[in-house]
């Protein structure tokens, strides 16, 4: 299958080989989504737009999410660049760019086109929260929650979601002993092991002082409960997470859950598409983790504009048509369980899936943010390390926690 970059660029060639005048590009830094129902959805708001713009050529260029991240890094430092980029929300991902100058100030598009009203609160949140302005506007936010295996479950004598922590690693006792690793995680892209941690932390030290550490606001050498749940990650790492995961990828990872390999997977709602895609939904579940709080882990995907931009208006206007109550109910489950739009609602004939996880959504008593979206990124990568080291058993728990405040403590 064509990439959607070449699709659109052979459309831009036909314009210009009939003798229309040369169409006006607008540039689209996005990452890769493995769906096919993602990236047509992709594909339909270019050509959405480029059919109300007749002048207006999208090329949206898609990359692996270490390149696109690459990418705009070079981007921040040179004058050339997309006109709209996507990143995640938060100070360690979305804030590294404006930080670094390269997102526009969108508070006059969020007057003039009315986001603030238009967009639910929880995919807003961070919008504010990088000092001045609004940087971004929320296209996706997703919970992340555990995708498990009906008849690997039912194998190991498990009769019920385990509805606490405690019942969850017994779960993972039950399996171990029928012979099922409990997870599969791609240690490779260190994001992928950070969720269990960030649930662990959620798990081991409550909302509030999970909050608190996340902020910088607490000592983790000195927090007891930082190191229960790097302890909790070495148990994980040890026992229950199918070997060696320090070489495999996110990527690899699903289709090993898919081919039965492991029982359960962390994942965000956009798991139910890939795996309608790959396998029958009737074959799995989903729960959140049982983390004690009752507060659900997910993250936002923000549209960012350059500010090196010569078209900031017409960026505006994309970004508008994407998150409009007809293109986002066109789209309603692709990208996951709910809209970002308030207006859109599931569509009758959604799959169960989906509907468990709008009752995830509605049952959940807040939210909290994946690691890399709290943290700047310089802690951020501390972290990945020192959850690395300890899944992998070359660091102790003590030590673990030692060496997040020693990182925090030297760059202040």
């Amino acid at each position: 299958m064509k990439t959607l970059k070449r699709l659109l660029a052979v459309s831009a060639l036909a314009i210009a080989t009939t003798g229309t005048a040369q169409a006006e590009d607008l540039t689209v830094w996005i990452i890769s989504y493995s769906a096919e129902s993602q990236v047509k959805a992709l594909q339909t708001a270019a050509e959405r737009f480029e059919k109300s713009h007749p002048d207006v050529n999208v090329e949206i260029v898609q990359r692996g999410v270490d390149e696109h991240k690459t990418a705009l890094r070079v981007a921040a430092g040179s004058d050339k660049g997309p006109d709209v980029y996507m990143s995640w929300a938060g100070l360690g991902l979305g804030g590294e760019y404006v930080k670094a100058g390269l997102s526009r100030d969108l508070t006059p598009y969020y007057s003039q086109y009315g986001w603030d009203n238009r967009l639910t609160a929880p995919s807003l949140a961070f919008a504010s929260s990088y000092g001045s302005g609004k940087h971004g506007v929320p296209f996706r936010f997703s919970g992340e929650g555990l995708y498990y295996n009906k008849a690997m479950f039912e194998q190991a004598g498990i009769t019920e979601e385990p509805k606490s922590y405690e019942e969850l690693v017994e779960a993972a006792k039950k399996l171990k002993e029928a012979g099922i690793p409990a997870f599969t995680f791609g240690g490779s892209v260190n994001w992928h092991l950070m969720r269990l941690m960030d649930e662990l932390l959620e798990t081991t030290c409550g909302a509030e002082l999970h909050d608190q550490l996340k902020s910088l606001q607490a000592d983790w050498s000195k927090t007891e409960c930082a190191t229960k749940a790097f302890a909790e990650m070495q148990m994980w790492g040890q026992n229950y997470i199918l070997s060696p995961f320090m070489g495999v990828d996110q990527k690899q990872s699903f289709t090993l859950f898919l081919a039965k390999r492991a029982a359960m997977m962390l994942e965000g709602d956009w798991l139910v598409s890939q795996i309608k895609e790959g396998g029958n939904l009737d074959d799995y579940g989903v729960f959140p983790f049982p983390n004690g709080t009752g507060r659900l882990y997910g993250f936002a995907e923000y549209f960012y504009i350059s500010s090196k931009t010569s078209k900031p208006d017409l960026a505006a206007e994309f970004i508008d048509s994407f998150t409009s109550t007809e293109f986002q109910t066109e789209i309603a489950g692709v990208f996951g369980a709910l809209s970002v739009n308030k207006e859109v609602k599931l569509k009758d004939d959604a799959s169960a899936m989906h509907k468990e996880w709008t009752e995830i959504f509605a049952e959940a008593t807040g939210t909290f943010v994946n690691g890399d979206q709290a943290f700047p990124l310089d802690v951020t990568t501390e972290y990945f390390r020192v959850i690395n080291d300890v899944a992998a058993g070359r660091l102790e728990p003590q030590a673990a926690a030692g060496a997040m405040q020693t990182f925090i403590g030297n760059r202040k």
